[in-house]
């Protein structure tokens, strides 16, 4: 029973998609932490800022070595965090850029303690740490799931403890906090520290959010609320580590952060990296299922075909990375050449436009090509939506059309297929390339 038990918690395997949706959150929580510290150089990490050092966190060799940094390498340093940042946040070499990025993280924490060092930075350093220790966030919802396109990346099978390990960082963190205000000098229990923050001055750890005025006159109501917040923080996490009681603990834990962001000036993490946490004890296999439970559905209903040329490497390669874009199954590619009567299809479809750009074709009959059609599928693609206002600014239609033809005229130019290398594409009765893959079983990988 034992073994069984070790074996579920840490042991097992299972679909890594969540940590691929992780990392944008850990990615976009570092980035609003560190960035605002860059736009003032001088007073932070240059050789005209105060800085105070970590002796307890770092060797003094390493603080000797960082303090001796001329201004280039500071600067290096900087363009080196934007990039990986960037990098991590695309999970384009996710696992690289994610050690880049710590390193970047480690090495302003040494630099200036006195600006990032907190107790928020330390846990935000403890989950980067984390995601480092693991190379396969990028499997899902990232460039490097485009640059192996594989239909069933999302349910690829992954060792499970990393994330049993951020689910139990986010359980210690509620608890330490917990514990911090009733024992170890602690008071919330004894006296009454909420109703002091809530006359505290106008400009405090307090926001001036409405009912504060009130709430300073009440101070029998603010210990009863200080109670409260000690109580949520032991309770949510039990109902965290429950799963019968997560519909209500994963709700009730973002709702708390909620109300301490509006009420307390907090760090960024309380808003941009505890919801997502808690989101991480929702169980990969109910994602994987509501994922196929909307393709389905689209199925069922009737997905829109794609028709696209066969014949073209640069095509198939592409129809490839359509298919892991198409998380819900929206839509079906098909090769105009396995279809003998397009007009059957529908009236407007001829050959010769099927060959110089992809068609599609909705449920509802709306026919569209080229720029057009990747836009209108554009809204049913989840790693495509940051694109989409884009995609709809006034003038792109005409921008887009002109970029998507001169892609598909040269597209020899952009893949390494020998039919591309040859431009072979518009040759008839040439002989198609291999077909695309069709999604297989995650077993297999």
């Amino acid at each position: 029973m034992r073994a069984r038990w070790w074996h579920q918690a840490f042991l097992d395997k299972r679909p890594s998609l969540s940590l691929g949706l992780f990392r944008v959150a850990v990615a976009w929580t570092v980035g609003a932490h560190m960035v605002p510290s860059f736009f003032e150089m001088e007073d932070n990490y240059l050789h005209t800022a105060f800085k105070t050092k970590n002796f307890s966190f770092f060797p003094l060799w390493i603080l000797q070595l960082v303090e001796a940094s001329p201004e280039w390498v500071i600067w290096s340093f900087v363009a080196l965090f934007l990039i990986s940042l960037t990098t991590c946040a695309l999970g384009y070499r996710s696992h690289q850029s994610s050690l880049l990025l710590m390193l970047s993280c480690y090495y302003f924490y040494a630099l200036n303690n006195l600006h990032i060092g907190t107790l928020s930075f330390d846990i935000l350093l403890v989950t980067l740490f984390l995601m480092c220790a693991t190379g396969y966030h990028g499997d899902f919802f990232s460039l490097d799931s485009l640059r192996r396109p594989k239909s069933i990346s999302y349910k690829r099978l992954r060792p499970y403890f990393i994330q049993r390990l951020l689910q139990l960082q986010l359980v210690w963190i509620f608890w330490y906090t917990a514990l911090n205000k009733i024992a170890a000098g602690g008071n919330w229990l004894t006296e009454n520290p909420y109703y002091h923050l809530m006359n505290y001055p106008p400009i405090g750890v307090v926001r001036n959010f409405p009912g504060r005025a009130w709430l300073a006159g009440q101070p029998e109501v603010c210990y009863w609320l200080g109670v409260a917040c000690v109580v949520c923080e032991f309770v949510i996490p039990l109902c965290w580590l429950v799963p019968k009681l997560r519909i209500v603990g994963i709700p009730l834990g973002i709702a708390f952060q909620g109300m301490l962001w509006c009420t307390l000036h907090v760090p960024t993490i309380f808003l941009f990296l505890f919801p997502p946490m808690m989101l991480l004890f929702i169980k990969p296999e109910t994602l994987v299922r509501w994922i196929e439970q909307r393709q389905e559905s689209h199925a069922a209903r009737g997905r829109a075909v794609l028709l696209y040329d066969g014949r073209c490497g640069f095509c198939l390669e592409s129809i490839k990375r359509l298919r892991v874009l198409d998380l819900f199954g929206w839509v079906d590619p098909l090769d105009f050449h396995t279809q003998p009567d397009l007009a059957k299809l529908n009236p407007a479809l001829t050959p010769q436009r099927c060959r110089s750009e992809m068609v599609l074709l909705e449920p509802n009959g709306r026919v569209s090509g080229g720029f057009e059609a990747f836009r209108r599928m554009a809204p049913h693609l989840p790693m495509v939506w940051p694109l989409v206002p884009v995609l709809y600014v006034p003038g792109m239609r005409w921008l887009g059309t002109r970029i998507y033809r001169w892609i598909a005229t040269h597209r020899y130019l952009l893949h390494r297929n020998p039919a591309c290398a040859a431009n072979q594409c518009a040759v008839r009765g040439h002989s198609p390339p291999a077909a695309a893959p069709e999604r297989t079983d995650p077993s297999t990988n």
